[in-house]
């Protein structure tokens, strides 16, 4: 079991980008500040080309905010920067936090344009935040949703050779954006389905499992690869995995590993799995489980990795590799691939006290939807999801209602006859949590259980079924009005 998580991010309130204070600086020259204001955390597009995303980070994003403060150096640096003045710099000193946070639940699938998480509070202390969350949950959800693609490749892909599937492995550390981001990258890989990780800091921090193998340089430290897999079969015994590939695979890394196999049957132990980490991995794989197979060690599992992502493990799986572990290290960690690299997620004002806010622009798809709003699931009968419905906080809802594609007006369709499920609660209130920290098991099963509720055809890699997010007639009423009013003010 994973303990509960409870590992603080940086709280460095300096952690932004300087036009957040600036504009606190302006709020606080103009009186602005405690104006009460609501801003909405979401993204326009899913990533990777994919159809959803699964939301991790906001464990981390909560445990910042409540421990966020100004210290002395802080204020020093500041004043050292010469454009904020002494009475500026000392409202900072006892800023803190104490807005309320509404979020979906960590661990959820998500899908673009419904607030992932609200703030609502102070003008000034729900503006200085930005920078902050979107760093967390943007990075957290995109590897979350990579790991989740990575998975269901090699679990759900064609295969012409019996394969029942295999697991994941977080790979990524030396790959990673820094130090922090490994350690981020692991946590939300687990999310997503991983099993483990090879940081060894995430095994202590999340109570992950570990797991690891050697590099080529071990092999190449002794005069003999035979040698090399007896002396790190002698020195672990039960949990040895021998790299293949550092001379032959087929002709001297398999053949050696069969071998040491046997002497470690012999003294009562078993060789626990051996790795590909180059060359036709379909092929390779084919042939090692071929080999294992006719020496009677079936029990040896087959680890890959090389550069792999969702669309390799895919690949392998339909060309009948036999592959049961994937190491899935670089397009992991740092959610790379098409269509990744970051996940798009923006923070934007939707209410100023009593009046709805939105930005309009030339580009339609970027005008965000205004006002404080709930987000609500339509469940089938059976439990699949059917589309996301995003209401006026105080609005009735029923199944039946139409609702509003908010990228095409011209796009409508009817609520299904489905169960409609409020997935947004309110998670901190005055700046201090509701709750305390899960298990990252917990926020797997959670991850694991949505994803089993996709429509069919989302979760494809290719060319995945877009799930239907929409709005209701009184926000789509609300959204037109402004958009109006705007353009008769800029005309």
């Amino acid at each position: 079991m994973q303990k509960p998580e409870r590992h603080t991010m940086n709280s460095n309130p300096l952690f932004t980008d300087l036009y957040q204070l600036t504009m606190l600086a302006g709020y606080f020259k103009h009186n602005l500040l405690e104006k009460q204001a609501t801003f909405d955390l979401y993204f326009r597009r899913a990533p990777f080309g994919g159809s959803y995303a699964v939301f991790a980070g906001l464990e981390n994003a909560l445990d910042y905010l409540e421990s966020l403060s100004f210290t002395d150096s802080h204020l020093e640096y500041l004043q050292s920067l010469k454009m904020f003045d002494a009475a500026f710099l000392e409202y900072l000193r006892g800023w803190k936090f104490n807005a309320k946070v509404t979020a979906i639940p960590e661990g959820r699938v998500v899908f673009p344009n419904e607030p992932l998480l609200t703030v609502t509070g102070a003008l000034g202390e729900a503006q200085l935040v930005e920078t902050a969350l979107l760093n967390i949950l943007n990075f957290q959800t995109l590897v979350a949703t990579k790991a989740a693609r990575c998975v269901h490749a090699a679990n759900s892909s064609h295969s012409t050779s019996g394969y029942t599937g295999g697991s994941l492995i977080e790979f990524g550390a030396r790959r990673a954006q820094g130090p922090n981001g490994a350690l981020s990258a692991a946590r939300a890989a687990f999310i997503g389905g991983a099993v483990g990780t090879s940081n060894v800091e995430a095994g202590q921090v999340f109570g992950m499992q570990v797991t690891g193998t050697h590099a080529h340089s071990w092999v190449e430290a002794f005069d003999s690869e035979l040698e090399a897999y007896r002396a790190y079969a002698n020195t672990f015994p039960d949990s040895a995995t021998l790299l293949l590939d550092t001379f032959d695979t087929l002709e001297s890394g398999l053949p050696n590993a069969i071998l040491v196999a046997k002497e470690l049957e012999a003294a009562g132990h078993q060789l626990r799995g051996v790795r590909l980490d180059s060359g036709d991995l379909a092929y390779l794989s084919r042939r090692i489980r071929s080999a294992l197979d006719a020496a009677n060690l079936g029990y040896v599992k087959i680890v890959a990795s090389n550069d792999l992502d969702e669309h390799v493990i895919e690949a392998v799986i339909r060309e009948g590799g036999r592959i049961d572990v994937y190491g899935v290290g670089t397009q992991l960690a740092t959610g790379g691939g098409e269509g990744g690299g970051a996940l798009g997620g923006v923070y934007k004002l939707v209410q100023l006290e009593d009046a709805p806010k939105m930005k309009l622009t030339a580009d339609r798809v970027k005008s965000n939807i205004p006002g404080i709003k709930r987000v609500w699931r339509a469940n089938t009968p059976s439990g699949e999801f059917a589309m996301d419905v995003i209401a006026i906080e105080t609005e009735r809802l029923e199944t039946g209602d139409r609702v509003t594609d908010p990228t095409n007006p011209l796009r409508s369709a009817k609520i299904p006859n489905a169960m409609l499920e409020d997935i947004r609660s309110v998670v901190m209130q005055d700046g201090i949590r509701l709750s305390s920290p899960v298990s990252l098991d917990t926020l797997q099963a959670r991850a694991r259980e949505d994803l089993a509720k996709l429509p069919e055809g989302s979760a494809r890699l290719l060319n995945p079924h877009v799930y239907r997010v929409s709005i209701t007639d009184g926000l789509l009423e609300l959204r037109s009005g402004l958009i109006a009013k705007l353009e008769a003010g800029i005309g």
